[in-house]
């Protein structure tokens, strides 16, 4: 089981902690399905750059980066070297560990 911490780039945010999560969903799927917003126009087939995320610890339990996921972040608000696609990023096998990941400020998309 994982642990995965979301930190916030939002200010007015504070981190949560989610525990007990099993491998096999993509992290945008964890992250909507506990509350945690997180856009998705595309409605998470890497087609848009919208749930992007940036990945700090745990990238060894995730699925890697593919070509298209990467054509796609280069599209994103902001990109760095740890810069993922929450609906790429799969928890690939069962084991235990701790990801951490931090959610860009969602209020910069139309809607906010």
């Amino acid at each position: 089981m994982y642990t995965i911490k979301v930190n916030f780039e939002q200010k007015d945010l504070k981190s949560i902690t989610l525990e007990n999560i099993k491998h096999g969903d993509p992290l945008l799927d964890i992250l909507l399905n506990n509350n945690i917003n997180l856009h998705h126009n595309c409605g998470g087939v890497c087609a848009c750059s919208t749930c992007h995320l940036y990945v700090d610890k745990g990238a060894d339990f995730l699925e890697d980066l593919s070509d298209k996921e990467e054509d796609f972040i280069d599209r994103a608000v902001s990109p760095k070297i740890n810069s993922r696609l929450a609906c790429q990023c799969t928890i690939l096998k069962e084991s235990n560990g701790l990801i951490e990941v931090t959610l860009p400020d969602q209020t910069q998309f139309i809607g906010e």
